[in-house]
């Protein structure tokens, strides 16, 4: 339960208005969840700025929100095409109530409604453990190179996805 009471979270596809507040969302997530195992360079070229002509952009594309009730709480991105999963970011006040996991669960239906049964990011370190909860795999170290013009350690995952469409799994 929020501090408001429980939560009536829906997740719907994500506007040019939701580009400041999902930016937002990314930024206070980056700094409440990041700052013990990045440099204080890369957490402040990563978080600095505001949302972007091409950030709405990307948000009309292919981007998500979790709300609870009027208040954009979260935020997905899948990139059906390619099978890559992004932005999976939660305001720090709405963090450990499953939200993030809600978040994933929808990708992941989404992305097998379209045909997509492989799905792959790179988990910031600090939440590669959250993503194996979720049924994801990959424990090696590599470098995320992020369109900020920063690198950064990461681990890259995938996840093979089944349908629960048939009792063994083929669609």
């Amino acid at each position: 339960m929020s501090k408001l009471g429980p939560l009536m979270i829906r997740i719907r596809k994500a506007t040019r208005n939701d580009a400041q507040v999902t930016w937002d969302i990314r930024k206070y997530a980056v700094l409440a969840q990041c700052s013990q195992v990045y440099q204080a360079e890369q957490i402040e070229t990563w978080t600095s700025g505001q949302a972007s002509a091409k950030w709405a952009d990307i948000m009309e594309g292919c981007f998500y929100v979790a709300v609870d009730g009027h208040t954009v709480v979260a935020t997905g991105m899948l990139t059906i095409e390619t099978g890559s999963v992004d932005a999976i970011f939660v305001l720090p006040s709405y963090m450990g109530q499953g939200i993030g996991a809600q978040m994933m669960q929808f990708i992941e239906r989404l992305a097998l409604e379209s045909g997509v049964r492989l799905l792959t990011l790179d988990a910031t370190l600090n939440a590669a453990a959250f993503y194996r909860r979720c049924g994801w795999s990959g424990d090696v170290v590599s470098t995320y190179h992020s369109p900020r013009g920063i690198s950064m350690a990461c681990i890259p995952m995938t996840k093979h996805l089944v349908s629960e469409l048939s009792p063994d799994g083929v669609i």
